[in-house]
């Protein structure tokens, strides 16, 4: 008799992804009790531990880690079935991921067009790294992504959606492109590992045989841009997020070199899109 439930798998992938009881119970507006009793009784059904403490919080087991690629799959699969029958997009969850900066400056005009023709749809929206948001669909937390040039995926569907163009960003009065060896004594401000901006400016400085001594990694492009408005370093940011940016005449930008100013967006997902995700990618430009 099957034990496990789609309630229990539902909790247990909110935990997971919201990292800790306390913020998946406000997500769920269960309290933190009943949060705990479910995952015990989940644990208890398979016969496993699927969290262990960490510090103040909690981390995923090998076996929590596995559980939660496969709550995805069922989760996704049992909305579905659901919607599918019921032929509408009416009560569905769309969930995405995007780059900050298409999260804040080319994907706004989108989420307001599907939100005026579904009213009754949600989408959720998760921002990371495009090394994080492909570990994301790779754990079916969200269904689809929109990352950057370069990255590696397997059995991925990917569709270019935008283009960025990158500029170097600076302190003013401190930097003199033409100093090769100074750029290597400047601090790189930028988004943690798996960023591919930042990727994209290490392959540039590598090719001028730079190498930076320093890096100090943020989580936003504000505070991104007000470290180097500070004089903490340089970054590399996309035009369109320095154009909307308050602090961006504090700053003086710098093209970057052809094969390294312009990066593609592009917008990934595994196996047949929903009925959601279809109408959301009917929405979008190809490459604007």
């Amino acid at each position: 008799m099957r034990k496990i439930s789609l309630d229990e798998l539902s909790i247990f992938q909110t935990v997971a992804i919201e990292g800790g009881i306390l913020r998946a119970s406000e997500k769920l507006g269960r309290v933190p009790s009943n949060v705990t009793k479910r995952v015990k009784q989940l644990e208890d059904h398979l016969g496993v531990k699927l969290f262990r403490r960490q510090g103040r919080g909690i981390e995923l087991t090998e076996e929590g880690r596995a559980l939660l690629k496969y709550a995805g799959q069922i989760l996704h699969l049992a909305d579905e079935i659901e919607h599918e029958f019921r032929q509408e997009i009416t009560g569905r969850i769309l969930r995405l991921g995007a780059l900050e900066s298409a999260a804040s400056v080319k994907l706004p005009p989108y989420l307001s067009e599907f939100h005026t023709r579904f009213p009754g749809a949600t989408i959720e929206l998760q921002t990371g790294t495009t090394d994080a948001l492909l570990r994301l669909i790779d754990n079916n937390s969200i269904e689809a992504a929109f990352i950057s040039e370069p990255f590696q995926a397997e059995n991925v569907n990917s569709r270019e959606v935008f283009e960025e163009e990158l500029e170097l960003i600076a302190p003013k009065g401190v930097l003199n492109l033409a100093d090769v060896a100074a750029l290597g004594r400047k601090t790189v401000v930028a988004f943690p590992q798996g960023c591919s901006y930042r990727k994209r400016l290490i392959s540039w400085l590598q090719e001028l045989q730079v190498i930076p001594e320093r890096f100090m990694e943020l989580g936003s492009y504000h505070a991104i841009v007000a470290c180097v408005t500070a004089g903490t370093g340089i970054s590399i940011v996309p035009k369109g997020v320095l154009d909307n940016a308050v602090s961006s005449t504090l700053i003086e930008r710098f093209p970057m070199p052809a094969g390294f100013s312009r990066n593609k967006t592009h917008l990934v997902w595994r196996g047949e899109p929903s009925r959601s995700l279809k109408e959301f990618m009917g929405m979008l430009k190809v490459a604007s």
